[in-house]
């Protein structure tokens, strides 16, 4: 998501604007943030490798 869609619940205003210190608080740190703020923990990583891995070597196994 991006933050011109959000609305402050401070001001009601978009955050895009920075019309509050909590809109231009969010604004920076969702500026910041990037791909980064996905957050996936390293758990979730690796379970979706093995998932991955799975899913490749039923395929495989299919094409046999």
């Amino acid at each position: 998501m991006t933050y011109d869609r959000l609305v402050c619940a401070n001001c009601a205003a978009p955050v895009s604007q920075g019309r509050c210190p909590v809109c231009r608080a969010n604004r920076e740190r969702l500026q910041q943030e990037g791909f980064s703020g996905l957050n996936l923990n390293p758990v979730a990583l690796v379970a979706l490798l093995v998932v991955l891995v799975a899913a490749l070597a039923l395929v495989a196994q299919q094409t046999v």
